[in-house]
């Protein structure tokens, strides 16, 4: 039997990039996981990939920051699979600015996707939960575990020029990672953060000036010009910007039976590199 065999896993942003590389990397230990993309069709390359290794995949499309998806989220999770065993909020984008240039519109944008999103999917997700552990904890004495991995960024550790909203809404998910940390303890569920370094997607990796996401009909500039990744490299201990893969590898460490006993924590996947 996979490690991860008859686990539920939710991961939000998933159809690109690490999001991908994380639903792929839980799929291929077993679990069965519901991914979620702004773009259905992305969406549905990666449940295609997951079905294509043997794991079992739902599709939940649509905006993460939209008042209603969380419970949209939620129920597609017990609709297709009867539970809820790992969420991970990865969904997210940099709109960066100074912040004297730093809009209204930005800044909700990054505390929306960053913060108010997974705040909303946790509080769905809640009920669900805690009728399992709790029918669990009535019939074995205790609850099966379950884990919440959400994703933040070394921007919000140490903040980053520019970035004032993108960092102030990854250091607001460590806040609310150690308070879920302490309010689901009692049912079994390990609450932890991922901050991520510099990772290759089309985030970075895009043509500075050139590159664009879209989000919601907005062009987002993507991309970092050559001299300033050059320059990022060399101060990673590492020597070289994270993969995907190796991002996921950091989530999945987190979802496997031997971080039973980690909670509460924030694991730094970026090469040894800080701000």
């Amino acid at each position: 039997m996979k490690v991860l065999q008859n686990k539920v896993a939710l991961v939000t942003g998933s159809g690109r990039g690490i999001g991908r590389a994380i639903a792929l990397k839980l799929a291929g230990a077993g679990a069965s996981v519901v991914v979620n993309d702004l773009d259905e069709g992305v969406a549905m390359e990666t449940a295609a990939e997951i079905e294509a290794m043997g794991s079992r995949a739902a599709i939940c499309t649509g905006d993460v920051t939209a008042p209603d998806f969380g419970d949209r989220i939620v129920q597609a999770a017990v609709d297709a699979f009867g539970g809820i065993d790992i969420i991970v909020n990865n969904a997210g984008y940099a709109w960066d600015a100074v912040v004297q240039k730093t809009s209204d519109e930005q800044w909700a944008a990054m505390i929306d996707v960053h913060l108010s999103a997974p705040f909303r999917i946790l509080r769905a997700a809640q009920p669900i939960i805690a009728a399992a552990a709790k029918e669990e904890i009535a019939r074995h004495g205790r609850a099966t575990r379950r884990t919440v991995v959400n994703i933040s960024s070394v921007a919000g550790l140490g903040g980053n020029a520019g970035q004032a909203g993108y960092a102030a809404g990854k250091m607001g998910i460590v806040g609310l990672t150690k308070t879920l940390m302490k309010e689901w303890g009692r049912y079994n569920v390990t609450v932890n953060a991922v901050a991520f370094g510099v990772i290759k997607t089309r985030m970075t990796a895009g043509e500075a000036g050139k590159s664009t996401i879209t989000v919601k009909d907005r062009e987002i500039r993507a991309g970092v010009g050559k001299e300033i990744l050059d320059a990022m490299e060399s101060g990673i201990p590492l020597g070289r910007a994270g993969t995907p893969e190796e991002a996921a590898g950091a989530v999945y460490l987190l979802c496997l039976p031997e971080a039973d006993y980690i909670s509460g924590q924030v694991i730094v996947a970026g090469g040894g590199w800080s701000l």
